[in-house]
């Protein structure tokens, strides 16, 4: 039944009061719900389609979630001064939405539906995707969309050996771990994040106590539904072609069971799905015209309930592997000459070329959002060609799958990094998938490894990363190592780990079906790290430890410190200062708040022209100090000498030599390098200077004796 009042119920987890409202905003959606905590506020509403569209055989789900910057009192950055396109945070938070709910829809419900989660007033301490994600499962559940099990989603970290459940900004960073759980009243749905090398034990206990609050939001939501909740829509019933079904199955059941059957590459087996799939349009078309559609769905739940047989009765696999075996694996490194670090990481058909390049504190990317303005020294980008799967097509730019695999791989590698203080670089790390069958985003953490030792870049342990995949019906399970696209695809969970030796520092869970116990999650960290290990015994035969040096084309950075109460004669008025060292050494220059100075320079001539001139600048001129000085300007009275870069000096005309001086011109020339004697400084600061005192003093004549009896 319509919402025809406002309906607001609230239930305290973790030590906050979390509200739900809905019934006074946006009632013409066919949900919405302003779930709140504190200062925070995200408004979720849903729309669907009256009906799916003809021929519709797909769930077309779309999940946007943003921040309105009005949200933290701040006006957009950029020309328009407005919302744009989804910023990576978005997109991500979008993403961390989609996947737990998705699986939750009824099996053949195509409809189209938006899922809008629009942040509305944040307190910029606390993040909001965890507490969309449940305001959206919230406002599916009262709707009159099919969808009757709430998820909802937390996020866990742990500081001095106590869990801290959604955390703020300062306690992520302070954790030991920074991982969102997203569940159901009885199982996990979805895991993200990532960790300081802990151990698979640990995630799970943080797991676990994530998930009893997980449960009790979930029954929270149940409780608001029953207040408010609309009556369901009813589902069309499923299509059937019982005959046409049983013709195809008799028809090329065999031939998919030989060609699952049959060790093939990829590029093979697609060919024989081709042929088997001629064959029913050979056999069949005829019969039930304009029904090659059903065909291609018919035949692939064969190949769906063919392979996981396979898996599950036989232990066997598409490529003839044991379950926890891991596909044949060749490293190389320093394949690219000219960039600062590169790596071809090749796992079965799956392959990455990575590349890494350094760069200065001014590469770093400035991250805008409802947080106080950041700056990201570490960025990883992933790039997916449709070459690599051997299509055609594709859009420009990165899209939401390239955006998620990145962030994956960025934070697999990031906890491992040297700190700033000990390698003061910018790093960018671009992983180009070259070819794929499966795993690709854990085929970058290993190239993206090697590279960066490749590079110089000082890891504290070497990083590999596994995806692990789930077959479970029924009672039966089997769980697959280093899964292959037909894997994933036909499978249940997409399970990725990425750690060193000693632990893990990336994790992310996907499954299809409605929730995965304990157990099971378990044995497939346990089995994903006996994987890792073997990875890393690969990776290590390679290269196990970075490079001595970084490349001869890399900038090579120098630092130094300045008093803070100098840093403005570094840079001079509107920066003319800083440019004039620029533009003399060829480096360049950055200067931090307290008076850290770092040079950037392909080699060390430049470096050190740019060092001299700063350690000219922010010196303290010092009595009785002799300084190689340039004339700089002449009067009658005497000449203004350079002692110091901005720092000049008087040296008097009766202080320029030891003899009379009757015009300076005689002596010295304007630019003309003169050595001279710092005398004394006056209360104005004006300095006095002697070039007279450094020069040998000329003998003095003698007179000789007058003889009295000269002139008797």
């Amino acid at each position: 039944m319509p919402i025809t009042k406002k309906i607001e119920k609230s239930i305290e987890i973790g030590g906050r009061k979390i509200t739900l409202e809905s019934g006074k905003l946006a009632k013409q959606a066919n949900g919405a719900v302003m779930i709140s905590t504190g200062d925070n506020f995200v408004l979720c509403t849903v729309t669907a389609s009256d009906e799916a569209k003809p021929g519709q055989d797909f769930f077309p789900l779309t999940v946007d979630y943003r921040e309105k910057t009005a949200s933290a009192g701040k006006i957009p950055g950029g020309f328009f001064k407005r919302e744009g396109r989804p910023t990576e945070k978005e997109i991500l938070s979008s993403r961390l939405i989609d996947r737990p709910i998705r699986p939750m829809f009824p099996e053949g419900f195509f409809n189209e539906v938006q899922l809008l989660c629009s942040v509305y007033s944040s307190d910029g301490e606390n993040d909001t995707d965890v507490l969309a994600a449940t305001g959206a499962s919230a406002a599916l559940l009262i709707s009159d969309i099919p969808f009757d099990v709430p998820i909802s989603e937390v996020r866990v970290t742990r500081i001095d050996g106590e869990f801290i459940l959604n955390p703020n900004h300062e306690q992520i960073d302070n954790g030991d771990f920074d991982i969102t759980i997203a569940g159901s009243v009885d199982s996990i749905m979805m895991v993200e994040g990532e960790a300081k090398e802990v151990s698979e034990s640990e995630i799970i206990e943080a797991i676990k106590f994530g998930h009893k609050y997980i449960a009790e939001l979930c029954n929270f939501q149940l409780a608001f539904a029953a207040e408010c909740g609309k009556t369901k829509r009813e589902l069309l019933a499923k299509e059937e072609y019982t005959e046409m079904d049983a013709e195809i199955k008799a028809l090329v059941t065999d031939d998919i069971k030989n060609v699952t059957h049959t060790i093939l590459t990829k590029e093979e087996r697609q060919l024989k799905n081709k042929d088997v799939f001629k064959k029913v349009v050979d056999a069949l078309s005829e019969k039930y015209p304009e029904m090659e559609k059903q065909f291609g769905k018919i035949i692939h739940d064969i190949q769906y309930d063919v392979m996981r047989s396979m898996i599950l009765d036989e232990n066997k696999r598409l490529d003839g592997r044991g379950l926890a075996d891991i596909r044949e694996i060749t490293c190389e490194v320093g394949v690219l000459p000219r960039t600062h670090g590169s790596a071809l990481f090749t796992r079965g058909q799956t392959q990455s070329l990575t590349t890494v390049t350094l760069g200065t504190k001014r590469d770093e990317q400035m991250i805008e959002g409802l947080k106080d303005l950041t700056y990201k020294r570490f960025m990883l980008h992933y790039n997916f060609p449709p070459f690599s799967t051997g299509e055609v097509g594709g859009r420009p730019g990165p899209g939401r799958r390239e955006i998620g695999h990145g962030n994956l791989a960025e934070r697999s590698l990031k906890k491992l990094l040297p700190n700033d203080e000990d390698f003061p670089y910018s790093l960018r790390v671009v992983s180009d998938i070259l070819e794929s069958n499966g795993s690709s985003s854990m085929a970058t953490v290993c190239a993206g490894s090697l590279a960066l030792m490749d590079a110089g870049v000082k890891l504290k342990k070497p990083i590999a990363g596994i995806a692990m995949g789930l077959i479970i019906e029924n009672e039966k399970s089997a769980i697959l190592s280093d899964i292959l696209g037909d894997e994933d695809h036909f499978g249940d969970m997409d399970f990725k780990v990425a750690g060193s030796a000693d632990g893990i520092t990336a994790i992310q869970m996907d499954i299809k079906v409605r929730g995965i116990s304990f157990e099971i999650m378990e044995k497939a960290l346990n089995q994903a790290k006996a994987g890792r290990l073997h990875i890393l015994n690969v990776m290590d035969q390679t290269l196990s430890v970075a490079r001595d040096s970084i490349s001869n084309f890399a900038p090579h950075l120098y630092s130094m410190m300045v008093p803070r109460d100098m840093i403005g004669a570094v840079i001079g008025p509107g920066g003319k200062t800083i440019r004039s060292i620029i533009a003399e050494s060829g480096a360049q220059i950055d200067i931090d708040d307290e008076g850290k100075v770092t040079i950037a320079a392909v080699d060390h001539t430049q470096a050190e022209i740019a060092r001299k001139m700063i350690a000219g600048l922010t010196e303290v001129p010092e009595i009785g100090k002799i300084y190689d000085g340039t004339v700089k300007g002449i009067k009658e009275f005497g000449a203004f000498v350079e002692i110091l870069p901005g720092k000049e000096g008087l040296l008097h005309i009766s202080e320029i030599d030891n003899k009379r001086v009757l015009k300076v011109e005689d002596v010295l020339k304007f630019g003309q390098k003169v050595q001279v004697k710092l005398l004394g400084i006056d209360d104005s600061g004006k300095l006095k200077l002697s070039r007279k005192i450094l020069l040998p003093k000329e003998p003095v004549a003698l007179k000789e004796p007058v003889n009295p009896n000269e002139n008797a």
